[in-house]
């Protein structure tokens, strides 16, 4: 994987890794800044930024291509990556030392969509997945290929004119049909960005998810 940024856990002890997966166009280095809002509260939570493995004409990077809501082609593009994303993770999870159930991913854009095609593929369920304006890709064949269910919060700003918001309606409801744990919540008066609020919500989701997982087990 390209470059890569990490922040390890605040409290010198790692018991569980956040994944960050950009949007198209940006770096890790953009979501890392969530980081700066959660580490306070996430003490023993280390941060891993990559960036996506192609760069866009635009100047930075992406996982997938840059295609209509609803082209089947994202799903394709999602399929294609994953291997790799998988091997990134798989990877960065034994540098800390970590079982793969102490994983979250967080998403934004099309990050949301990686996060939401490697979680609910991966042999073991990470502890939470967190998606930012974004959606599930290939909700047809779900059924077929999940094999972990992760708990799921998708945000979304109801202003968004790039991913609009019923885009996350229907995969909140393919997810729940799906028998995943998932939630969704608009935000009103935000658009395709990220803000405190949103944050703010997403830490609450990803502590719980955490609680929840030390409290259950994998």
């Amino acid at each position: 994987m390209m470059n890569t940024l990490r922040r390890p856990a605040q409290s010198g002890k790692t018991e569980w890794l956040v994944v960050f997966l950009h949007g198209y166009g940006s770096s890790g280095a953009d979501l890392m800044s969530f980081a700066d809002y959660w580490q306070s509260s996430m003490l023993n939570v280390a941060f891993v930024a990559p960036d996506g493995p192609e760069t866009t004409k635009d100047g930075g990077f992406q996982w997938i291509g840059k295609r209509p809501a609803g082209d089947p082609r994202l799903y394709d593009d999602a399929v294609a990556v994953a291997p790799q994303v998988h091997d990134f993770i798989d990877t960065e999870l034994a540098r800390e030392g970590l079982d793969a159930s102490r994983l979250a991913l967080v998403g934004f854009s099309q990050g949301t969509v990686m996060a939401l095609h490697l979680g609910l593929r991966r042999t073991v369920a990470p502890a939470a997945v967190l998606g930012y304006s974004g959606g599930l890709v290939g909700a047809e064949r779900l059924a077929a290929e999940m094999t972990s269910k992760p708990p799921v919060m998708l945000i979304h700003g109801e202003q968004d004119e790039l991913a609009p918001l019923y885009g996350m309606m229907a995969s909140v409801k393919a997810l729940t049909e799906a028998g995943v744990a998932c939630q969704g919540l608009p935000l009103p008066g935000l658009g395709h960005a990220v803000d405190a609020n949103a944050l703010v919500y997403g830490a609450r989701f990803l502590l719980s998810a955490f609680a929840y997982r030390e409290k259950h087990g994998a």
